[in-house]
């Protein structure tokens, strides 16, 4: 009996170690998902700089393209809201994934001392058996739900970056015409000053 009880202590121990190793895989992703949201967020305020000069510009005198610029103004606004509310609800799922990291972090240790304790007092060990199994199987399925959230996260920073650098291209195109819409309209009134 003695010796079926080490073997299971054995086991429980290979189980802490590969939910500890599993535990570690997860924080990286959100670390990583942290990361790449911070970086999306650093984009998003260099668009808005843009967004805002660009606003400055048609409120000091270029009332050339005032229709126009507030539009193609408006529909960015726009868009900028909709990517912050984006980041939002991913910088949400993040802060959701890391939450359920501490939760993990605090089952493991619950169960490390549960662990200890059927070390020390092995005549109760196969009583408990049953019910330390349950909470490993309990804190493998919490695991894969922290590991989804924190893969949810990462794809959502990512789908950011792409609208991010989608409306940066967006802003430069704009740029372009409004320069060369403002070019032919300078020439034309050039035009029209020497007749």
């Amino acid at each position: 009996m003695r010796k079926v009880l080490e073997n299971r202590s054995l086991s429980d121990e290979e189980r802490m170690d590969a939910l500890e190793n599993q535990l570690k895989e997860a924080r990286f992703l959100a670390e990583e998902a942290d990361r790449k949201y911070d970086e999306v967020a650093r984009k998003l305020a260099m668009v808005e700089a843009d967004l805002e000069r660009a606003e400055e510009r048609a409120e000091t005198g270029e009332s050339k393209l005032t229709v126009s610029l507030s539009v193609v103004v408006w529909l960015l606004a726009r868009k900028c809201v909709m990517l912050e509310n984006d980041l939002e609800r991913a910088e949400e799922r993040a802060e959701a994934a890391e939450g359920k990291i501490v939760e993990l972090e605090e089952e493991l240790r619950v169960v490390g001392n549960n662990l200890k304790s059927l070390e020390v007092s092995e005549e109760k060990a196969a009583q408990r058996e049953d019910n330390f199994e349950e909470q490993i199987k309990e804190l493998s399925h919490r695991m894969r739900e922290a590991e989804a959230r924190a893969e949810f996260a990462e794809r959502s920073v990512q789908k950011l970056q792409k609208e991010v650098d989608r409306l940066e291209d967006e802003l430069v195109n704009e740029k372009e015409k409004y320069k060369s819409i403002t070019d032919e309209l300078d020439q034309t009134f050039s035009e029209l000053s020497g007749y």
